[in-house]
């Protein structure tokens, strides 16, 4: 009897200790809710220029909330972080800058950089003066990305950097990029690689844009012939540049799979001409990177729902399944987004658990085109703001293969999660111990 009462009494301390909790944390997230009210109140324009707007942002350290106090953000988590944008979105104001630097380039530099390259690079990501690209995969370097072959070479104190890029996306945009080139040859091919920051307003480098079949350009190929890089710029220590780079993509993944709203907000820099324009104007539809942005966010079976009560078949026992299932894997993706920010705020990083929100995000493009063609019926293969959903299900049913492909493919997702999450033997390597310059990889395999 004294044991079930000392068992009552301990699960009553518990209890109460959970209440307590619950209770300072409802008054944390309110008083952040009201702070944040109060400030957006005060500080939204619409007739601000969205670079004045980008820097009170700055100043009030909304941009990046979840980002450490020491580094422009407040140190948030992904949970309060979402009340700030709901209070933001209240007022009717536009987010902070989208593309590659907050989601990628920031992090990555809060995690390797030096405090002197933080304080270079991240408030110029924050107030959208710098725009970024990803300078990683090349034309013989893909799934099997430690096989890159530019090289850059020491020249005094600047590296001279020579090769040739692909699939990076906003390169025509971009003021700066994160490069990762080769610097050592005589080592295996994870070894020699350094990460690089390396300014895009240069003569050696050269962006094409890639035509899609969504008719939009997102990626680019990019050549650089003698390009320069001061020595200080490297991130991380050299010949780190895997270590670097596995940072960058578990943000990009993570960034990808959770529909972050850096994925697809406005675009940063002078050269994507939004500085100037007028901040109210932007605040819808000033998602120009894609058309897409709705699916990428984890809104895409609402537009389905939308369109099947449009068309008078939301009845269809079919549709209504596969919303159901469109809507689950939404939600999935949005509870294992909150676990990846709970991580990160205790200090871990991300893990295997991006390859799975990866994962997902194929699987929902790939349902949004199924699901919302079978919808539209004749009426998917009209496309422009005049059509149905003003083209927005169609674009997305065009563009659906691609994120099985970028940010690392699926296939390379499902051995990541089956080696690091279920246990399960590596894939056999030949090349662990070799020199890069022996191998035949890449273009290498053809000389």
């Amino acid at each position: 009897m004294a044991v079930v009462e000392r068992d009552v009494r301990e699960s009553d301390v518990r209890e109460s200790d959970v209440r307590e909790s619950d209770v300072r944390e409802a008054r944390e997230a309110q008083a952040l809710r009201d702070e944040a009210r109060t400030w957006f109140e005060e500080h939204w324009d619409p007739d601000l220029t969205l670079e004045e707007w980008w820097q009170r942002l700055f100043d009030g350290r909304w941009t990046a909330a979840t980002w450490p106090v020491e580094w422009y953000g407040r140190g948030l988590s992904g949970g309060l972080a979402k009340i700030v944008q709901e209070e933001r979105r209240r007022a009717g104001a536009p987010g902070g800058p989208g593309g590659l630097g907050v989601m990628l380039a920031g992090p990555t530099i809060i995690t390797h950089g030096t405090d002197q390259q933080k304080e270079r690079y991240l408030p110029g990501i924050l107030t959208g003066q710098e725009a970024w690209c990803q300078l990683f995969s090349e034309p013989g370097s893909g799934s099997d990305l430690a096989s890159l072959q530019t090289r850059a070479v020491l020249d005094g104190d600047e590296w001279v950097v020579t090769g040739q890029k692909v699939w990076s996306s906003g390169a025509q945009h971009a003021d700066l990029g994160m490069l990762i080139a080769r610097t050592n040859v005589e080592v295996p091919k994870h070894q020699g690689i350094t990460y690089f920051a390396i300014d895009m307003d240069q003569e050696g480098i050269e962006v094409r844009p890639i035509i899609e079949m969504t008719g939009r350009a997102l990626f680019n190929e990019v050549f650089l012939d003698g390009a320069r890089v001061p020595k200080g710029n490297e991130i991380g220590p050299l010949e780190s540049g895997w270590a670097v780079a596995n940072t960058t993509l578990a943000n990009e993944r993570s960034g990808l799979g959770g529909g972050s709203d850096a994925a697809g907000g406005l675009l940063p820099g002078r050269k994507a001409g939004l500085l100037e324009k007028r901040a109210g104007d932007l605040v819808s539809g000033g998602r120009a990177a894609t058309g897409t942005g709705a699916v990428f966010r984890g809104s895409g079976s609402g537009m389905i729902i939308e369109a099947a009560r449009s068309r008078g078949n939301l009845g269809d026992p079919t549709v209504r399944q596969d919303i159901a299932r469109l809507f689950s894997l939404e939600k999935i993706s949005e509870f294992t987004a909150l676990r990846i920010r709970a991580a990160a705020t205790s200090g871990k990083g991300p893990g295997a658990e991006v390859s799975t929100m990866k994962l997902n995000m194929s699987r929902i493009v790939r349902l949004v085109r199924e699901a919302g063609l079978a919808v539209l019926g004749p009426h998917g293969m009209l496309v422009g703001r005049g059509s149905e959903t003003k083209g927005v299900i169609q674009e997305a049913a065009l563009f659906s293969p691609a994120p099985s492909i970028y940010g690392g493919t699926d296939e390379i997702q499902k051995n990541i999660i089956g080696e690091r999450v279920l246990g399960l033997p590596r894939e056999p390597r030949s090349d662990k111990d070799v020199a890069f310059k022996d191998l035949k990889v890449g273009t290498q395999a053809t000389s």
